[in-house]
């Protein structure tokens, strides 16, 4: 299995952080009123010079409305697994009445 670096992990995790926050039209000194964390923290952790704190990592995913798979879709390498992320991103997307249409699909599928 190929090795990952720690350092993969935060400038990959920083950029899709700094993505969502972007996407959010949140500025650095916004998003970190709202984490409660230093302007510093948040430009370390978007430019993958520092680590995030699990505690922060989860704050920021509620806020910005940021799924697990997002973030470690690029990391996984078992195409199986990685499918069932791209599906599950893909069924995200959808509005509420499409996600309710495609439960009701798949509850068809496991009744069969």
């Amino acid at each position: 299995m190929d090795s990952i670096s720690k350092s993969d992990i935060d400038k990959t995790f920083g950029k899709i952080l700094r993505d969502f926050r972007l996407k959010a039209n949140l500025t650095q000194e916004q998003l970190s009123e709202k984490l409660g964390i230093s302007l510093k923290y948040i430009s370390r952790i978007e430019t993958g010079k520092s680590g995030i704190k699990t505690q922060t990592l989860i704050k920021y995913m509620n806020i910005l409305g940021i799924t697990p798979n997002t973030l470690y879709l690029e990391f996984i390498k078992n195409k199986n697994i990685k499918d069932n992320i791209v599906l599950s991103e893909k069924i995200n997307n959808l509005s509420r009445e499409k996600k309710a249409f495609i439960f009701s699909i798949i509850d068809l599928l496991n009744n069969l």
